[in-house]
């Protein structure tokens, strides 16, 4: 992939730019078996690709300049906007959305933030797009002053954006650098944004955690639910859950399935889908470790999507000790998963794939699949 913004020396976040692609994830492949290290076990599955561009179903684009002419990208380092809205990343509809949403600004009369100076409103803009081109964004704002002219505005931006469907403000008032804040205002009826990945249709909320790439999701999820079945267990109990993927792929044969997730939004997205899709699947909101360590009856398998820091020690030693069979454990980050696994010697890896989420970088989501050893 060629990059006009990496060529000139205006980015650099993509650290494989310019790599032919069969080359990136042939490295990353050896990178991440290198640091899950040599289980006797354990069978690698050839790599999940990606397309090389146009993957990114999620974008948080910072906001900088004026508002008769808006940056959307990043900021330099020394806090001033970088206009990255032509971004090769960026998914189709996304990419459509960024003149729309510069005009916007322009026409609302909405002042970027200003870092070094601390002054201005619209700080970033978020934008979520599903595979049918359908859009929800997310103005984060300073204070609620301008909420009452995005208001008076959003005819306008639906008349341009004919794909948009739930529009949302996001306070963050402190001077940091955050993507977002703890309050969200919504704008419109729709409160979710329906989207099919894999085999089943999600309906994440404003600031819900959705994967970047569609297409592996996709790839995970199916493959995961793949995985399952081989083991085929009565019950699943998914940790860290989010908005249901893991445990809707795994509940459409029947099986019952529990989901536990801190956010609240996340959870009712869940219970959406499960309910327009009629499937045994519960979903509760509480803390991941917590929630397991009072169970009186352990599952037949678990499914674990933690954040970077993995599943730390507590609920590693709940998994090793509870005589749960088999536990699918899909990590973001391969060095806390190879420290997670030592810590459950009795769980054996048996299968493991890498999952190119973010194609043109280093960054690499892994599934492995464990089985309790019977000996």
């Amino acid at each position: 992939m060629q990059c006009d913004y990496f060529d000139a020396g205006v980015c650099r976040s993509c650290t494989r730019m310019g790599e032919p692609y069969d080359a990136q994830l042939a490295d990353k492949d050896r990178r991440v078996r290198e640091i899950v290290g040599d289980r006797p076990a354990l069978a690698w599955s050839a790599p999940f690709g990606s397309p090389e561009s146009h993957f990114r179903a999620k974008a948080k684009m910072v906001v900088g300049g004026t508002p008769n002419a808006p940056t959307l990208g990043i900021l330099d380092a020394d806090g001033h906007g970088v206009d990255l809205r032509a971004c090769g990343l960026l998914g189709p509809a996304t990419t459509a959305s960024m003149p729309v949403l510069a005009r916007f600004i322009t026409d609302t009369g909405l002042r970027p933030y200003d870092v070094p100076a601390r002054t201005g409103e619209l700080k970033n803009i978020h934008v979520l797009e599903s595979a049918g081109g359908e859009l929800m964004v997310r103005f984060v704002l300073r204070s609620e002053g301008q909420v009452g002219r995005l208001r008076r505005s959003l005819p306008a931006l639906f008349d341009a954006l004919p794909g948009l469907r739930v529009v949302s403000v996001n306070l963050l008032p402190r001077h940091v650098a955050l993507p977002e804040g703890e309050e969200e205002i919504l704008l419109t009826e729709e409160t979710t944004l329906p989207m099919t990945i894999g085999d089943v249709t999600l309906h994440p909320m404003p600031g819900a955690f959705v994967q970047t790439n569609s297409v592996v999701a996709s790839g995970l999820y199916r493959q995961a639910a793949e995985w399952i079945d081989e083991c085929d267990p009565r019950s699943v109990l998914d940790l860290y859950c989010g908005v249901g993927g893991f445990a809707l792929h795994a509940a459409r044969t029947g099986r019952a399935v529990h989901g536990v997730e801190v956010s609240t939004e996340a959870v009712a997205s869940a219970r959406r889908s499960a309910a327009e899709m009629g499937l045994d699947a519960r979903f509760e909101v509480g803390d991941a470790t917590a929630w397991a360590a009072s169970l009186p009856t352990p599952p037949d398998l678990v499914v674990v999507n933690p954040p970077r820091r993995g599943i730390r020690a507590r609920l590693a030693s709940w998994l090793e000790d509870s005589g749960v069979g088999a536990v699918v454990y899909s990590s973001c980050n391969p060095v806390t998963l190879a420290a997670d696994l030592d810590r459950m010697p009795s769980l054996r890896p048996v299968r493991a794939r890498l999952f190119d989420m973010f194609p043109q970088s280093d960054h690499a989501e892994v599934l492995v699949l464990l089985r309790r050893d019977a000996h």
